[in-house]
């Protein structure tokens, strides 16, 4: 899951990072009112929390461009102003949690979760797809009942793939996701290939699961 974090305090911002990094999100982070509305036109991402003070520009106006363009993703604000009216304005605009600051991580991560998983899985907690079950909040795959034990990039992968489940995806997509604005620095992205090719002989060995296609010079598809 790849998140945004729009925070103008940068110890903050780190110490979310921190945290959220050992829930196996992936986290980038925007400093100014022009860096996020940069990141938001460029990428796509499962939540994004936001300040509402920052450099440059409302935290407000960012939940304007946010509903202007149609992008769906899920918002939570953490912003020290925590009136009332400030509350409902940010709801009231597009925002789907509020989170005053101080806050503690812990909270923050359920907060994180649950938004995601009622906008993404209808609030269900475990994901099935071709016998796979994918425990969204351990963050476990299983077949049979038997564990399969996947590296951190290939259950995004493979989550990735079950949510867009008969839509071809491009490498480019892919790449995007599990690397995030990373993404452009590499020469190629051969790296994904080696990913998927990973993530296929786990599931082919655990129980002959083919469901990952190859549709030639176009991407890949998760077959259901």
């Amino acid at each position: 899951m790849k998140l945004l974090i729009i925070e103008d305090e940068k110890d903050l911002s780190q110490n979310i990072v921190r945290y959220l990094d050992t829930e196996n999100y992936l986290c980038e982070q925007a400093f100014t009112f022009d860096e996020a509305m940069e990141k938001i036109h460029l990428f796509e991402y499962d939540c994004i929390l936001l300040d509402l003070m920052l450099p440059g520009g409302n935290g407000m106006d960012i939940l304007f461009e946010l509903k202007r363009q149609n992008i769906s993703t899920g918002v939570i604000i953490v912003s020290a102003k925590d009136s009332l009216d400030d509350k409902i304005n940010g709801l009231k605009y597009g925002a789907d949690d509020y989170l005053p600051k101080p806050f503690n991580l812990s909270e923050l991560s359920m907060r994180i979760y649950a938004l995601i998983r009622r906008q993404q899985f209808k609030s269900n907690n475990v994901l099935v797809s071709n016998g796979l079950h994918l425990n969204l909040l351990s963050k476990t795959v299983s077949f049979n009942d038997i564990e399969i034990n996947l590296t951190r990039t290939e259950y995004e992968l493979l989550l990735f793939f079950i949510s867009n489940k008969n839509k071809v995806i491009s490498k480019n997509a892919l790449a995007e996701h599990v690397s995030g604005d990373m993404a452009d620095m590499f020469d190629d992205q051969d790296f994904i290939y080696s990913h998927i090719k990973n993530l296929r002989a786990k599931l082919l060995a655990a129980g002959d699961i083919n469901c990952i296609k190859n549709i030639y010079g176009t991407g890949y598809k998760w077959i259901e």
